[in-house]
């Protein structure tokens, strides 16, 4: 597909939209400034064709009241709920080395919390892009394999320019609404950063989930759950299916979150310290190897083709970023008294972080949801809702980066002592913001409530600590004058 040309066109206040990134907030906001009344906008997307398969990138969302609010503006939270699982039938069978299996419905923390739901990432890409095809082709037009390769301010006209690759042609674009969907190694980010290093500067949080690998592997639908019985996975349950090893360098775990579709193939993801063994094999013999001996509960060869074991083995898989943001979201092209253009990043452009705390899809739909507000509050005006966004938003986008940093980050099993102590902090303080209700629950619960702002959770959260820091050198302060009393009577 050619891309439409927006150069010498006539420009009016609502159309020459150039979207970089057709993943889910890319498409998510082309659906919502359709539906607004935009028009010629135009979605860059670098897979070859919309049924591109991307193994890599076949992890599990789970949309929650967050990202619901833009499903419901969208008209589309029905068609989510179908193809999704909703979280209140969440099971979850835990497969040990010697084949003992246990299955339990994880207990929902807070009843009160909107249903969420469960479904692969291509799941929700496949029905923005439907949705664009039947409803909204006059307005928006998806182009594949086509990336930004740079933009340029005009210097007389202070136009935006951005050159495209779709192909083996590189075309010229003048938008007057560019917005950069194009995640954590966002040309349009890195490009407005030479121009204010100052507001697009990326500050960086680490945390002890940064820079975990992951790979994914794919398994058939209805794989063998062992060699010797009949039974075999349920779609909709998700499995935790340990190694027999444990030490560091070979400790593994295949987790699979459930799916609606019986007939998909299912996904086991694979997080481990950089070191891991299982990036040092090369070939799928190797990785079919390790795999049997490291679980011996499941009969790998029957799983696992061997073109998988290859692909698997061949794939550079990826790596958690350090949670990170930039304090700047917008960036308006001025010409006198009027804008030539206005830029805006959303998504993992601007704040982007590990899966920790499933907020990562759900904060870039939100993402847009608010622009829908500043734009309807401005009438589209973009001279005044850029701005207008960046102030309503930044402090969210610097709160979420934060909670992802110390929501939850020892879930991997990369260490099991921390991870149990962090079990146990998370109830203690669970129960004892239940007694003491000045002290706030732990960030992750806090999280499920999509009512409270990502800034409102951080704030109650740093309150919170502070008050139980506080409580805690009360009791040991008593407890120490109780001691010495006691001596003294003694």
């Amino acid at each position: 597909m050619m891309i439409p040309s927006t150069v010498n066109e006539s420009r009016s206040a609502h159309s020459d939209v150039l979207v970089v990134g057709g993943g889910p907030a890319g498409l998510a906001t082309a659906l919502m400034l359709a539906k607004r009344g935009w028009t010629r906008i135009i979605v860059l997307e670098q897979r070859r064709s919309a049924a591109e398969y991307e193994p890599d990138k076949s992890f599990n969302y789970l949309i929650d009241g967050r990202g619901q609010k833009l499903t419901d503006l969208l008209g589309l939270t029905d068609a989510v709920s179908q193809i999704g699982v909703p979280n209140t039938e969440f099971r979850i069978t835990r497969i040990q080395p010697n084949g003992k299996r246990k299955t339990s419905k994880l207990p929902l923390l807070d009843p009160r919390r909107k249903t969420a739901y469960w479904l692969p990432r291509r799941a929700l890409v496949h029905l923005l892009y439907e949705t664009i095809e039947q409803q909204w082709k006059d307005h928006i037009t998806v182009c594949f394999n086509a990336r930004c390769v740079s933009m340029e301010r005009e210097q007389n006209t202070q136009r935006l320019e951005v050159f495209v690759q779709q192909g083996d042609e590189i075309e010229r674009l003048q938008p007057f609404f560019l917005i950069g969907c194009d995640g954590i190694q966002s040309i349009v980010r890195q490009t407005l950063r030479q121009w204010d290093t100052e507001r697009f500067e990326i500050q960086q949080f680490p945390s002890p989930s940064s820079r975990l690998r992951y790979k994914v592997l794919s398994l058939p639908p209805r794989f063998p759950l062992d060699a010797h019985t009949q039974d075999q996975a349920v779609a909709t349950m998700a499995y935790a299916i340990r190694s027999k090893w444990r030490e560091r360098g070979r400790s593994l775990s295949l987790g699979l979150l459930p799916l609606k579709d019986d007939t998909a193939p299912r996904t086991a993801n694979i997080v481990t310290y950089p070191d891991h063994q299982i990036w040092d094999l090369k070939t799928g013999e190797q990785l079919l190897d390790f795999l049997a001996q490291a679980f011996p509960q499941l009969p790998i060869r029957q799983i696992i083709p061997i073109e998988e074991a290859d692909r698997f083995a061949k794939s550079q898989g990826g790596a958690f970023p350090v949670p990170q943001f930039c304090s700047g979201l917008t960036y308006l092209l001025k010409q006198q008294d009027s804008i030539s253009a206005g830029v805006l990043l959303l998504g993992d452009a601007i704040h982007c972080f590990p899966p920790d705390i499933g907020q990562g899809v759900n904060s870039a739909l939100e993402d847009v949801f608010v622009l829908n507000e500043v734009l309807c509050q401005c009438q589209d005006d973009l001279a005044q809702a850029l701005p207008q966004y960046e102030t309503i938003r930044a402090n969210d986008v610097g709160a979420v980066v934060r909670l992802a940093q110390i929501a939850a980050p020892w879930q991997y099993n990369q260490n099991r002592l921390r991870g149990r102590l962090w079990l146990v902090q998370f109830l203690l303080r669970l129960g004892i913001s239940r007694l003491f209700p000045a002290i706030s629950p732990p960030a992750f619960f806090l999280l499920q409530n999509h009512q409270l702002s990502y800034e409102e959770i951080w704030n109650r959260e740093q309150r919170g600590s502070l008050r139980l820091k506080i409580l805690s050198l009360m009791v040991m302060g008593g407890l120490l004058v109780g001691s010495l009393v006691a001596g003294l009577r003694s």
